[in-house]
């Protein structure tokens, strides 16, 4: 196995390679590699066994791989697999594949890192190469998107390279278990700069403009996989330090309400989804031991939303009020909606569920809060006006029920956005075997009574509501002041915690 893992590590950048030089074979070249990945995941699954490698044992550089491993792993084999499905007949080129799938490989080094200095090259290569994707349109406000992306996120590396070399400074070691014992200082540049990588609290203030703002299959990787790079991690160091824990899931109750908060309010629809990544990436990490499943839940649901998102005939959701879509991509956008929501059959369910079930007394109150709040920013999905429309791959055409005429034509519907959705929202169904434990009367009632709740608070509230929140401190002037903030913020947490410092 050991051997297996280091060729699948190193795979995804020949591959790239490789379609460098044939770009005739990109598409299939990297529709192969996630291929590979989602198999190595099976085969995490079904070895059971954790499998550590010791690459350098002197600088505790190591590679540890297990089902936490697995399911991140997965999560980015079938994303990936459905965004290039949802590209194969798109006049994306060669680059835009090699770039896919050496992103692909990058995230995935990161599931299985187990050590700061690995990590922080892993990290790196993502930027470089989300940044590439998000300026791949070339045009003059993809590529300030993508500068400003790239800014903030070697911004927060540069404080967590420091925070590394301060952790190897006291223990010889890069090793995660090096945060124990380690000085206060490198414990809190280490969390800021994973904090801000993987879009948590107001750290993560810059990930609705970049998600948003992205081309939709870009934005479906960036939030179904790509943010998930910076969190893994926090969800490890949490599993493996005691310490740690009620560090992560403090502020995994403050990202969902944070991220829920924001989501309620928003309409237009990718920013909604993209505050809601916010949202859910607090709830993997407010409950770490069941943050593998979670994060694969959430990366099925937000990837087939971005993609949905993309073919809506509107941003904005009170022009959808009057702009009727499909029916068949209504049907789509309600699974993946109710799932999300944490309505049964689906694995939304079982994933809220587990969390529910390992949550501390101190956070079910809020997380319930947070459970509620994103029941609601989905009832605008759910309860758009739809109706039956012809389909075509290069438009859709409105049909006229009483007459049969054809009439206005909406947005592009890619070739490949149905074998997209049957991997995405057929992995949601399928996934939800995987917790059948979850579903007792208190499990089912529970989660339906809140969905109803929610429902009503938007027919009664927000539906009709016309409150809208600054974007100010979106502003890239504002974010590096945000993590000023930050660190100060994780130095008093850490300093208050400061046994984890013997």
């Amino acid at each position: 196995m050991t051997n297996i893992t280091i060729a699948w590590m190193a795979l995804p950048f020949f591959v790239g390679f490789v379609i460098y030089l044939l770009p005739k074979l990109g598409r299939f070249l990297a529709l192969a590699m996630a291929l590979v990945s989602a198999s190595y995941a099976l085969q995490i699954f079904l070895e059971q066994s954790p499998l550590d490698i010791q690459l350098l044992d002197n600088f505790g550089v190591t590679l540890a791989i297990d089902e936490l491993s697995g399911f991140f792993i997965l999560t980015n084999a079938l994303v990936s697999a459905s965004v290039i499905l949802y590209c194969w007949g798109s006049d994306k080129t060669a680059f835009f594949y090699m770039q896919t799938i050496i992103l692909h490989g990058s995230v995935n080094a990161t599931f299985i890192c187990a050590d700061f200095i690995s990590l922080y090259v892993a990290l790196e290569v993502i930027s470089i190469a989300a940044f590439l994707l998000i300026a791949y349109p070339r045009s003059d406000r993809s590529i300030w998107i993508g500068l400003r992306y790239l800014f903030v996120s070697n911004t927060a590396m540069l404080f967590y390279l420091v925070g590394a070399v301060l952790v190897y400074q006291a223990h010889h070691s890069f090793h995660f278990a090096g945060l124990r014992g380690a000085p206060l200082e490198a414990i809190a540049l280490i969390l800021l700069g994973l904090l801000v990588k993987g879009g948590v609290f107001i750290s993560g203030l810059w990930l609705p403009l970049t998600h948003s703002e992205s081309e939709t299959p870009v934005s479906a990787m960036l939030s179904g996989v790509v943010i998930k790079a910076g969190v893994f991690p926090l969800v490890r160091c949490a599993l493996m330090l005691e310490e740690i824990d009620p560090i992560v899931r403090f502020f995994g109750v403050s990202t969902a309400l944070l991220g829920v908060g924001y989501a309620v309010l928003e309409k237009d629809t990718k920013r909604m989804l993209a505050f809601s990544t916010i949202s859910q990436l607090g709830f993997v990490l407010a409950a770490p031991v069941v943050g593998g499943f979670y994060a694969l839940t959430h990366g099925l649901v937000k990837s087939a939303l971005f993609l949905i998102a993309g073919v809506l005939p509107s941003r904005n959701f009170e022009k959808l009020q009057y702009k009727p879509i499909d029916t068949r991509i209504w049907i789509a956008l309600v699974i993946a909606s109710f799932s999300i929501s944490g309505f049964p059959l689906l694995s939304g369910f079982g994933a809220k569920v587990l969390t529910n079930n390992n949550l501390l007394p101190w956070q079910i109150i809020a997380m319930n809060i947070a459970a509620l709040g994103t029941a609601i920013a989905f009832a605008k999905f759910i309860f758009l006006p739809h109706k039956q429309l012809a389909l075509h791959h290069d438009e859709m055409v409105k049909v006229d029920e009483k007459t049969g005429r054809e009439g206005d034509t909406g947005k592009k519907i890619q070739p490949g956005f149905w074998w997209a959705m049957t991997i995405l929202l057929g992995g949601l169904i399928a996934a939800n075997g995987v917790y059948y434990e979850a579903y007792t009367v208190n499990n089912i009632v529970k989660p339906l009574v809140i969905i109803a709740i929610a429902w009503l608070a938007y027919f009664l509230i927000f539906k009709k509501s016309t409150i809208k929140l600054s974007r100010a401190i979106e502003k890239f002037d504002h974010l590096i002041g945000v993590m000023a903030v930050m660190l100060i913020l994780l130095f008093w947490i850490v300093w208050t915690r400061s046994p984890i410092s013997i």
